[in-house]
């Protein structure tokens, strides 16, 4: 798998995994709702072992999303943000359609991801509730501040 990088103005998205800041991705998700208290060494675990897409403006990291999958029929959505300085610019939605666009992705059959308050970016790429939730089952490890 190559590394890909798309330009728009002065953003960037780039796969490289050299040019993620694990400790900026660490920073922002030790506060987030979803992984509120993980530790750096769970951050750069998740961030090694996934496909990584940076937003990027001047080599600076302001954004990120991850994709945990086989690259083949499953695909899982994961720790997708923008840090607050650059909401509202549009930055999300090209991302996730960067994300959906792109040509080691585009055979997944089947996508997946969990939000709390971000169902309409979603929404605009294509994700839905589940069709049968009743099929659905987690088994969940996380430490209890983290549910």
């Amino acid at each position: 798998m190559k590394t890909d990088r798309v330009k728009k103005d002065e953003f960037e998205i780039s796969t490289d995994p050299a040019r993620l800041d694990f400790k900026m991705v660490h920073a922002f998700l030790q506060d987030s709702y979803w992984a509120s208290g993980i530790s750096f060494e769970k951050v750069r675990a998740s961030l090694e072992n996934s496909f990584c897409f940076g937003v990027y403006k001047a080599g600076e990291q302001v954004g990120f999303a991850r994709v945990i999958t086989d690259f083949a029929r499953f695909g899982y959505l994961a720790d997708v943000f923008i840090i607050e300085e650059y909401r509202g610019l549009g930055l999300a939605k090209w991302l996730m359609q960067t994300i959906m666009h792109h040509p080691d992705l585009r055979g997944i059959m089947k996508w997946c991801l969990m939000t709390q308050d971000a169902h309409g970016l979603y929404e605009q790429v294509g994700f839905k509730a589940p069709a049968s939730p009743e099929m659905y089952m987690e088994l969940n490890n996380q430490p209890e501040k983290m549910q």
